[in-house]
C-alpha cells in the first residue's frame, strides 16, 4: 500500500464520531490536502478499497467497524473571496469546523449564517445533509461547492442548483453519494441583512432580553442559548443532534391526525404538504429520559438519542428501531433518521 501516504491501520473512530461509538478503520488517513486524494486515485490498492469519507463525525452512526479507507477530511483556511453590489463571498475549506466559520463570518461583519450556529460538525460535511435550523438552511445561502470526483480523479466546482437540495438531503446523498469528496465550500451573504426571525423561540429568545432591532451576532447568540439549553454537548454525552428528521404529511392526515391530537405541533410547508414534529411524537410515546442498556433518548429533548457511555452503534441503531414502530403504531407516521448508518 502506498507508503507516501501517511496511513493508519487498524485505527479507533472514537474521537472521530460524536456518539463516542468505537468502531475502528482498516485504514485510516487525514487529508490535509486536495493532492492527497489524487494519489490515493493513482494507488490500484487505496482505489478498490470501500471508502468513508469523514468530517466532524456528527451526522453518522457507526454500527460497526470499517472494512476499508476512511478519509477524514482536514484541510483548513477561512477568506472572503469576492463581493458584488448585493452579496459578499466567503469561502472554508472542509475540514473547518462549522460553528467556528460561522463565528469567523459574525466577527467579520457578515450576516447570513447566524441561525445555524452551534450545529455540530463540519464546513464540508454541512452541504451534504443540508443542515438547517431556525428558520433557516444551507440551501438558502450556499453559492458553490468544490469538489474532487474520484470516478475522473478532476476537481470541479457545482453551483446551488447543482446540489439539488432537499429537506436534509443533496445530491451527495444520493447520486454523488461515495462518488465526490468536498474540498471547501463558498457561501453568498446579503449585504443588506435582515434577522430571520420566524421560529418564535429565537423571538422570544431576543424579547426577553429587551432586543426589539438585533444584530447578526445578537440572533446568533439567541440561537446559542437556546441549543445549549435544550441539547446536550458531544462532549459530555454522545449524541448526533436530532436523530430523527421532522416528517413531511400531507394536509389530509395532519387534519386526521389534529382531530384526534389538538396539541399536535403542525407546520404548513409552501407546497401545501404539513411537517410535524418528531420530537412531540416521540415524547407522546413516552420515550423522553428513557433508557435501553447504555443507549437512551434525552431527557431534555426527545428528538436526541445518546450514548451513556459503553452503547455500540447497533444499541443506538436498536432503540431507533423501537422508536420507529412506536410513532408509526401510534400515529400512522414513519419516521426517517438523519444520520447515515455505517
Amino acid at each position: 500500500m502506498a507508503a507516501h501516504l501517511p496511513i493508519r491501520s487498524d485505527h479507533s473512530l472514537r474521537e472521530h464520531n460524536t456518539f463516542g461509538i468505537a468502531a475502528r478503520a482498516q485504514c485510516f488517513l487525514e487529508v490535509v490536502a486536495a493532492d492527497m486524494l489524487l494519489k490515493i486515485n493513482g494507488d490500484d490498492d487505496l482505489r478498490a478499497l470501500p471508502r468513508l469519507i469523514l468530517g466532524g463525525g456528527s451526522n453518522i452512526l457507526l454500527t460497526g467497524d470499517f472494512p476499508g479507507l476512511v478519509l477524514h477530511m482536514a484541510m483548513k483556511g477561512m477568506a472572503a473571496v469576492g463581493e458584488d453590489e448585493e452579496t459578499v463571498y466567503v469561502r472554508a475549506a472542509a475540514g473547518e469546523n462549522w460553528h467556528a466559520f460561522v463565528q469567523w463570518t459574525l466577527a467579520q461583519g457578515y450576516g447570513g449564517l447566524e441561525n445555524l450556529s452551534l450545529i455540530p460538525g463540519s464546513v464540508g460535511a454541512a452541504p451534504i445533509q443540508n443542515i438547517g435550523a431556525y428558520g433557516a438552511e444551507i440551501k438558502d445561502v450556499l453559492h458553490a461547492v468544490t469538489v474532487f470526483d474520484f470516478t475522473t480523479g478532476v476537481t470541479s466546482n457545482l453551483d446551488n442548483a447543482a446540489c439539488e437540495f432537499a429537506y436534509r438531503d443533496s445530491v451527495f446523498k444520493r447520486r454523488l453519494h461515495g462518488k465526490v469528496a468536498i474540498l471547501d465550500v463558498t457561501f453568498a451573504l446579503p449585504k443588506r441583512w435582515q434577522a430571520n426571525l420566524r421560529y418564535a423561540d429565537v423571538a422570544q429568545e431576543l424579547a426577553a432580553h429587551q432586543i426589539a432591532a438585533p444584530t447578526p451576532q445578537q440572533v446568533s447568540d439567541a440561537v446559542i442559548a437556546i441549543r445549549t439549553r435544550k441539547l446536550p454537548d458531544p462532549l459530555a454525552i454522545g449524541n448526533a443532534g436530532s436523530f430523527f428528521k421532522n416528517p413531511v404529511v400531507s394536509a389530509a392526515v395532519r387534519n386526521t391526525l389534529l382531530a384526534q391530537y389538538p396539541a399536535l405541533p403542525a407546520y404548513a410547508q409552501p407546497d401545501g404538504s404539513v411537517k410535524l414534529a418528531a420530537g412531540w411524537l416521540i415524547d407522546q410515546c413516552g420515550w423522553k429520559g428513557r433508557r435501553v442498556g447504555a443507549a437512551g433518548v434525552y431527557e431534555k429533548q426527545a428528538l436526541v438519542l445518546v450514548n451513556h457511555g459503553g452503547a455500540s452503534g447497533e444499541d443506538i441503531a436498536r432503540l431507533a428501531r423501537q422508536i420507529q414502530d412506536d410513532v408509526l403504531a401510534r400515529f400512522g407516521v414513519q419516521l426517517e433518521p438523519e444520520p447515515v448508518f455505517i
